[in-house]
């Protein structure tokens, strides 16, 4: 299967970049090149776009799908871009984008083991040569644990309940894939929380793909990361799809606004100043159109700073 990916926010996110003909841009969630290709609709013939991925599926697509010398794809985790861009000596960008989560072509692909949807072996893992998978996840981690990471990560209301059935079942045999896996969550809730709509096991898949890809954990430093090789004028976008992620980049961008340490009260002896300027206030969210045509639109939140 090819890697695609439906870019969500397109024509709000290229506005929030700003993009310069001659300009160099990280988009440092390459996926399926969707915002990549619009990027580089923008840019003049002296223009680049290097792109990240910790997918060696989306970085194999890109060389065969884009055929475009203006695009560089390098397999690295998020959190590296800043450092591999001065490693290729980029000492300064004029823009980057973060599209988060997980792609439309991770989740259509059975056996990534992304989705509820299909049976397939308990994988989720978004770089292949990684080796925590959603298997040891399920089947090593403490009744402690999975509560902590199904409340936190998935908001799961049922998380004690469900963690409680996984490390019952387990002690039989392991739970090996996605079926089963669906099917010990589906019998741990009540029959009217099955009957809401959508699948039970939604928010539980969400927590245990941010768990084994460990989404949350490197999210402000990477962020932290590419605003530095940003230059002046130059501008972040992040794209987010839950809550904890969106906080994180909230609250990023507004100690890049507001660095100062000292006491509300009293006056700023710290001698920080800011480094940013929010672009727009809050963050936008999908027009009643592309909420149409693409569900996964309907979670996504654009936030944007300019580096000053």
């Amino acid at each position: 299967m090819d890697f695609y990916h439906l870019p969500v926010l397109p024509t709000e996110t290229i506005d929030a970049l700003g993009i310069k003909q001659d300009g160099i841009y990280a988009d440092c969630t390459l996926g399926g090149c969707g915002h990549t290709k619009l990027i580089l609709s923008k840019l003049g013939e002296n223009g680049r776009v290097i792109g990240f991925d910790r997918d060696l599926d989306a970085i194999s697509n890109a060389a065969a799908t884009v055929g475009d010398d203006r695009l560089t794809a390098v397999h690295s985790h998020f959190v590296y871009a800043g450092e591999k861009l001065k490693e290729m000596g980029i000492d300064g960008i004029d823009g980057a984008l973060f599209d988060l989560g997980v792609s439309s072509h991770q989740l259509d692909t059975a056996e990534r083991g992304f989705s509820y949807r299909f049976d397939a072996p308990l994988d989720m893992r978004m770089d292949a040569t990684d080796t925590k998978t959603a298997f040891e996840v399920v089947n090593t981690y403490s009744l402690k644990d999975l509560d902590r990471i199904l409340r936190d990560y998935g908001e799961e209301k049922y998380s004690h309940r469900i963690a409680e059935r996984i490390c019952n079942v387990r002690q039989t045999k392991p739970i090996a894939t996605t079926a089963e896996l669906v099917e010990v969550i589906s019998a741990a809730v009540p029959a009217k929380y099955r009957l809401e709509g959508g699948s039970p096991a939604k928010r539980s898949f969400q927590a245990i793909r941010i768990e084994v890809n460990g989404e949350l954990e490197t999210l402000e430093k990477s962020l932290r990361g590419i605003f530095d090789v940003i230059k002046p004028g130059g501008r972040l976008a992040v794209i987010t799809f839950h809550s904890l992620e969106d906080r994180i980049v909230k609250n990023t961008f507004a100690s890049f606004e507001n660095p100062c340490t000292c006491p509300k009260d009293l006056p700023c002896v710290c001698g920080k100043i800011p480094t940013g300027k929010a672009l727009f206030r809050g963050s936008v969210t999908a027009s009643t159109e592309e909420l149409e045509q693409n569900k996964r639109s309907h979670s996504a939140r654009l936030r944007a700073i300019v580096k000053i």
